[in-house]
């Protein structure tokens, strides 16, 4: 239904502030995205850009949700054997690394044109155009990144004479200006988002990549098309809820809440849900690991993994006094999730990413523009069925959620985080709907994360200090490895949720694990 309110939630502020500009001029909620996901490519480069990828959940009142897939595909002339000989892995850095196409400008043109935009293009990137050429302030997640980069992306050139100050990394504080990226921007709002696969633009990405060491040519840009599709979905309890398919891992989410749906019951203690969740969380990702590939290559629809019959098995493998062993190799990730209702009850939810901290952290010297290093997802292993080859998607932890509740609310929401954002999006779920926390509180609450990121080599439970101190001992106890991290960490993503209620009502909330806000306009 129509609402007297909209609202914008996303991990900067200044990208929440721009979408809610367009929101108050009348504009759609993919219009507003579009202008925020500009915006916050260039205030958070460590994170997501135009070098990146992008998937979209658009959700009208009344009709089914739509996707758009804006991942990119490995280069069709790409040398496999020549990644085989030189290791075991593939580069996580560098032109080598920068193997698969980025999809995130074709999603937003094919948002645009979902619903119908009226507005100029020049208008929705102008705010993005002028932050990069009078510079942006460096934040504190900025700033870890780039300490946590130095030592793998110090010695690229262009990386450094952008994104490092002095051969150093960056502090929080410190300005940081991308005119190269302003004048891309401003080339793309004059001819239009598709100059960047068939145009002069792709024509010059395309040179440089080549000239850095990518395998990615020309004619990967020009036969690049983002894909409308249809969501995942399972019903529960609470209501109905969408998630992306292959090759996202949607589908993990979804499992997650569809087996704790069928394992919650009245006054279960604080502990219970935890250690539910998390043994939830193992069964999905044990699922997902097995089957989440490149759409052409699934043995069989991913939604009959959310049948009922799949469901009860994974419950049945779940005690309740006792948690399941859990060695498990996690995928990292660093990526932006922003949300968005516009006055014509359509909502968005939305989510974009470079993979790694400053992807590849191959930066084209001309465009400002910096690569992601999404290929690092594909396995050399002939046998996997994540398998890298010619024009091949990778596997994403990409996910945007939506749902429609039994009561007739509406909600988005979604987190950044990798291997964490299934897990976030749970907690903050079951926070909501089963534990009647606020929706400032589901999210803001400390959390915990299954698994190893990036960097790291345990595989245990981490908790928040507050969390830890409150649940750990009997945790420990029901046979979870658990280790602590401070209160209020980024590890644990950057989440926030948008609900829409039936009398056009409006509840949001950002993190205060990110730099983010969220926005209510009349």
């Amino acid at each position: 239904m129509p609402t007297n309110q909209t609202s914008f939630t996303a991990p900067h502020a200044k990208a929440a502030q721009v979408g809610q500009q367009i929101l108050d001029a009348g504009g759609t909620a993919s219009e507003a995205m579009v202008a925020a996901a500009a915006m916050i490519s260039v205030q958070y480069p460590h994170m997501n850009g135009l070098g990146g990828d992008g998937f979209w959940i658009i959700a009208k009142p009344g009709e089914t949700p739509i996707t758009i897939d804006a991942c990119g595909h490995a280069a069709h002339q790409i040398d496999i054997q020549a990644y085989r000989a030189v290791g075991t892995e593939l580069p996580d850095s560098g032109g080598n690394a920068a193997i698969t196409m980025a999809g995130a400008v074709a999603g937003w043109q094919k948002a645009l044109e979902y619903d119908h935009s009226n507005q100029e293009l020049s208008h929705l990137l102008q705010p993005a155009i002028n932050a990069a050429r009078e510079g942006i302030t460096v934040t504190d997640s900025l700033a870890f990144a780039s300490h946590k980069t130095f030592a793998r992306l110090q010695f690229f050139p262009e990386f450094g004479d952008l994104y490092l100050k002095n051969g150093m990394p960056l502090s929080a504080g410190e300005t940081v200006v991308n005119p190269a990226l302003a004048q891309t921007l401003e080339h793309l709002a004059k001819v239009g988002l598709e100059d960047f696969y068939r145009g002069s633009l792709a024509e010059q990405l395309a040179q440089e990549l080549e000239a850095a060491g990518s395998p990615l040519r020309l004619d990967d840009f020009n036969e690049y098309r983002a894909v409308v599709g249809e969501p995942l979905t399972t019903h529960i309890s609470k209501g109905q809820l969408y998630n992306l398919g292959a090759p996202t891992q949607g589908l993990a989410s979804l499992l997650i809440l569809a087996i704790y749906d069928q394992l919650i019951r009245d006054n279960l203690l604080e502990l219970d849900h935890m250690h539910l969740l998390v043994e939830a969380t193992k069964q999905a990702f044990i699922i997902r690991d097995q089957v989440i590939c490149d759409p052409n290559d699934l043995t069989q629809p991913l939604q009959t993994w959310l049948d009922p019959d799949v469901i009860q098995q994974a419950v049945s493998h779940i005690k309740r006094d006792h948690a399941l062993p859990w060695p498990h190799v996690a995928k990292p990730g660093d990526t932006v999730w922003m949300g968005a209702c516009d006055q014509y009850g359509t909502m968005v939810s939305f989510i974009q990413s470079v993979y790694w901290e400053f992807g590849s952290g191959l930066v084209l010297p001309s465009s400002g523009i910096v690569w992601n290093c999404r290929g690092k997802s594909f396995s050399l292993d002939e046998g996997h069925h994540n398998c890298l080859a010619p024009g091949k998607k990778p596997f994403h932890t990409l996910n945007p959620a939506y749902a429609e509740l039994s009561d007739g609310r509406r909600m988005v929401y979604g987190t950044m985080g990798g291997e964490g954002q299934p897990q976030t999006q749970a907690c903050l779920f079951s926070r909501y709907l089963y534990q009647d926390y606020s929706l400032q509180d589901s999210v803001a609450a400390p959390r915990w994360l299954l698994g190893r990121t990036w960097g790291d080599s345990t595989f245990s439970l981490r908790l928040e200090q507050t969390l830890y101190q409150q649940y750990g001992e009997p945790l420990i106890k029901l046979g979870h490895e658990i280790t602590s991290v401070p209160d209020n960490n980024e590890l644990m993503g950057h989440a926030g949720a948008i609900v829409l209620d039936t009398q056009g009502k409006i509840s949001a909330t950002s993190d205060p694990r990110s730099d983010g806000t969220y926005t209510l306009g009349e």
